[in-house]
């Protein structure tokens, strides 16, 4: 009892304010990269401020998603809003995505043609984009842990700091040695990292908006946990789903060896529940029990396996 108060306690609590202090020091970074690359005619400095600014859009909707996602449940959506997140990371994702191959692009016809750039302004704007998104990353970090809507915000903050440290280093060999073509080469490095990123995180929420099984979830084995007592002759029609990359929801098929009370079904179903929150950390359980059905026993509803 005391761990699901626990768990109870420590399931959703983001900081909202510190996404909105993340937000703010974003769009402040975008702003002044901006200016800073169109004064140095750096295309690897402006492709760090439009980074930035899918940063200042990726912590500002993962904020409003946070708060839209601890409404209430109503009549029209009884699981709630908690799927906003889901829907606000896999956006972010996606938006990054985009701006990377737009990047490419550009990139690319800098390298057919390389143009000089103002390095030491690049130098000094990237330091300040930098000191800036690593604050917003301490911000972040605990967040990360507990909710993929913050993760994906994190991981474009960890992106941006990467890229401004790249942009800097690239920006001192140029004032050094006057090697134009790294500025774009930089931009290319940068994007391929974060479409990798982006991907995971696409996967990730794609998953859970289809409701597949959990990754550390095997459904056999769950099977074979629940039809090793005795009282039960077989589990199917099994489904199991995240709501959110936290709670786990199980609904079954119990067939009984026997026909049996309703009273003594409460006691299957007490010690059946309790083997999946102890064994596979499922909390959210919905049991059907049967005895000599009607309908096919397939291990998963309408489907081939058995």
């Amino acid at each position: 009892m005391a761990e699901q108060t626990k768990k109870r306690k420590n399931h959703h609590p983001v900081s909202g304010k510190n996404l909105l202090i993340a937000t703010l020091l974003n769009l402040v970074i975008t702003v002044v990269e901006i200016a800073g690359g169109l004064l140095s005619n750096s295309l690897a400095l402006l492709s760090d401020a439009l980074h930035n600014l899918s940063d200042t859009f990726a912590t500002f909707i993962a904020y409003v998603a946070i708060h839209v996602g601890k409404r209430n449940p109503t009549a029209k959506k009884t699981f709630g809003y908690k799927r906003v997140e889901i829907l606000a990371a896999m956006l972010n994702a996606v938006i990054l995505i985009i701006i990377c191959f737009y990047l490419f692009r550009e990139a690319w016809e800098r390298l057919q043609d390389p143009e000089p750039i103002k390095s030491m302004i690049v130098i000094i704007v990237a330091m300040i984009g930098l000191g800036a998104n690593l604050l917003a990353v301490a911000l972040l970090r605990k967040d990360s842990r507990k909710s993929i809507n913050v993760k994906a915000a994190y991981v474009h903050l960890i992106g941006d700091s990467l890229s401004s440290v790249v942009v800097v280093l690239a920006a001192a060999a140029i004032q050094l040695f006057s090697i134009y073509w790294l500025d774009p080469l930089v931009t290319f490095l940068i994007g391929i990292y974060l479409i990798r990123e982006a991907y995971v995180i696409l996967k990730e929420a794609v998953n859970i908006l289809m409701q597949s099984t959990p990754e550390n979830i095997n459904v056999k084995k769950i099977q074979s946990k629940v039809e090793a007592f005795p009282e039960v002759s077989s589990l199917h029609h099994l489904h199991v789903w995240t709501l959110d990359e936290n709670e786990i929801h199980l609904e079954a098929h119990v067939e009984l060896s026997e026909d049996r009370k309703i009273s003594e079904t409460a006691e299957i179903q007490k010690k059946t529940e309790k083997m999946l929150m102890e064994k596979f950390h499922i909390r959210h359980i919905t049991l059907q029990f049967e005895y000599d059905p009607d309908h096919a026993q397939n291990l998963i509803a309408n489907g081939k396996e058995k």
